[in-house]
């Protein structure tokens, strides 16, 4: 059995304050080394905050981005941290998650599910990713994502398991509509199960604009069950031990697919070891959940004095 240290960092970012962004990133970076997590991850888009919109058309918007992201890097020694950033090469700009291992950057991952309906436009600015990788951290095969990759069935949660990944960790900007916590549990513990996998899923929180970003980041177990949950409406960084079954992989169950074409077949090797192995265990934790009132009214607070403040 293998252990892995995950920190859930459920931050209030601000649209366009990269400076403020980075420092917030920076921060509890510095707690979750403080508290020894092998890995730590932050919101999608969290440099940039979200949703960024139309600043992504301008190219300097989008340069100083990639600058803060070096930044965040050098100041990630002795932790590995995976970070929402806007992320480009000669094609265009891509929604992606860093990877950051030690000071330096070992890998990006590029959404590949682009939402464009409801409140979101994705499609306008980013182009698609193409990769499923798996990343090898603290000696546990891990997945990463941003978002609606782990909204539906099929890929990159599918090849991603199917190459051997037993824990997911996906970031998210998921704003909030009534009732829709206990929607995200059900999708999300579907995923688990379906793939024999830990689900590490870290939520935005925070109020920009129009929209509410709720928190309730989560963990669940690759039978599908809650095993922690942070609070909605605050930020808050959430640590505990994952506990991890080498014998217990996709494809080792009657039913499961086995087989299918990946675009990774070995792991990319970020950290061999536990950032801390004599660190003494942290407790899962499940935030109490809200009534359906509460829910609406954390909202509504959020919502209004963040549109206050971030004016």
């Amino acid at each position: 059995m293998k252990r892995l240290r995950v920190g859930l960092a459920q931050i209030n970012t601000t649209v366009g304050d990269i400076e403020g962004n980075v420092a917030r990133v920076l921060e509890y970076v510095q707690r979750a080394r403080e508290l020894g997590a092998d890995v730590v991850s932050f919101p999608e888009l969290a440099v940039t905050g979200y949703p960024p919109e139309d600043l992504l058309l301008r190219p300097a918007f989008v340069e100083d981005n990639i600058q803060a992201l070096g930044r965040i890097v050098a100041g990630c020694s002795g932790i590995t941290v995976v970070v929402g950033f806007v992320d480009r090469d000669d094609a265009g700009i891509y929604n992606a998650a860093a990877v950051i291992h030690d000071g330096g950057l070992a890998d990006v991952y590029r959404k590949q599910r682009l939402p464009n309906y409801g409140v979101f436009d994705e499609m306008r600015y980013f182009r698609t990713g193409t990769t499923s990788p798996v990343y090898r951290i603290a000696g546990v095969d891990v997945g990463v994502s941003v978002c609606e990759d782990i909204w539906f069935p099929g890929d990159p949660a599918e090849a991603q398991a199917t190459a051997g990944a037993q824990v997911i960790v996906n970031i998210n900007g998921s704003p909030f509509h009534a009732g829709k916590r206990s929607f995200r549990e059900a999708m999300l513990a579907d995923r688990a199960q379906g793939y024999c996998v830990w689900v590490c899923y870290t939520n935005l929180v925070g109020g920009q604009d129009e929209l509410v970003f709720d928190g309730g980041s989560m963990v669940l177990d690759p039978d599908g069950r809650l095993v922690a949950r942070a609070a909605m409406f605050e930020e808050e960084l959430l640590v505990l031990e994952v506990p991890v079954d080498e014998g217990r992989r996709f494809g080792t169950r009657p039913g499961d697919a086995i087989g299918r074409p990946t675009s990774t077949r070995r792991p990319t090797v970020v950290s061999g070891e536990p950032m801390s192995p004599g660190a003494p265990p942290a407790e899962a934790r499940i935030a109490e959940g809200l009534s359906a009132e509460a829910e609406v009214y954390g909202a509504l607070v959020l919502g209004t004095r963040d549109y206050l403040r971030k004016t």
